[in-house]
C-alpha cells in the first residue's frame, strides 16, 4: 500500500496485462520521421535519478497525480544501484528532455513511467529501447497498462494467464538485457 514504509513499491498482476511485441510495433509516418530527423541523443542508465524524479513530476490530470512517492523514488534508484531497474535517456545537448524507467524482470522489461518535455521524446526513447531489447533476443516488453499512443504503436493487452506463460518462458531464456555502463 502506498505510504507503508515495509511495502513502497506495489505490486499488483491485473486480469489483463498489456504488452508491445517488437515484431507488431506499428511507427506512425509522423513518428518516423521526427525519428529521422530528430538531434537528440539517446543513452541508458545515464541519469536514472533524474528520469524518475521527472516522471514523478509529469503532468498526470487524468490521474489525479503521481503514484512514484518518494518512498518509491528511493526504492527504485537502490533498485538500480543493483543493477536491475534501468532508463532510457533523451538529451537536448546537456539538458535531459524525455525519458522512461523500468525494471529488468528476468529477460523482460517491465516499462513502469515515462516524461517528455519536447514532442515526441518519451516516444523515440521507447524505439530506442525496443531496438535496445530487440538487439540483445528480446521479442516484447511489459508495458502494464495499455494507453492510446502505447496501443497507436501495436501494444495490446493478453489475459493474466498468457502474459505468465510468456514471462516465464522468457525468463527460461535467460537473456542479459542490460550491461553494467553501456551507454
Amino acid at each position: 500500500p502506498d505510504g507503508d514504509p515495509r511495502h513502497p513499491v506495489p505490486w499488483v498482476c491485473p486480469r489483463r496485462r498489456a504488452i508491445l511485441e517488437f515484431d507488431a510495433l506499428r511507427i506512425p509516418r509522423s513518428l518516423a520521421k521526427a525519428r529521422r530527423q530528430t538531434k537528440l541523443r539517446f543513452t541508458i542508465d545515464q541519469a536514472f535519478p533524474a528520469v524518475i524524479r521527472a516522471c514523478a513530476a509529469a503532468p498526470r490530470p487524468a490521474q489525479g497525480g503521481t503514484w512514484i512517492t518518494p518512498a518509491m523514488i528511493t526504492t527504485y534508484t537502490e533498485v538500480h544501484r543493483r543493477g536491475l531497474a534501468h532508463s532510457v535517456e533523451a538529451w537536448d545537448g546537456e539538458a535531459l528532455v524525455a525519458g522512461l524507467y523500468g525494471v529488468d524482470a528476468g529477460s523482460v522489461f517491465a516499462g513502469e513511467s515515462m516524461f517528455h518535455r519536447v514532442d515526441n521524446g518519451s516516444k523515440l526513447c521507447l524505439l530506442h529501447l525496443a531496438d535496445h531489447l530487440r538487439a540483445r533476443g528480446s521479442p516484447w516488453m511489459d508495458i502494464q497498462q495499455l494507453t492510446p499512443h502505447l496501443e497507436a504503436l501495436g501494444a495490446r493487452e493478453i489475459p493474466r494467464a498468457e502474459f505468465l506463460r510468456r514471462l516465464r518462458d522468457e525468463q527460461a531464456a535467460g537473456r542479459t538485457l542490460f550491461a553494467r555502463g553501456e551507454a
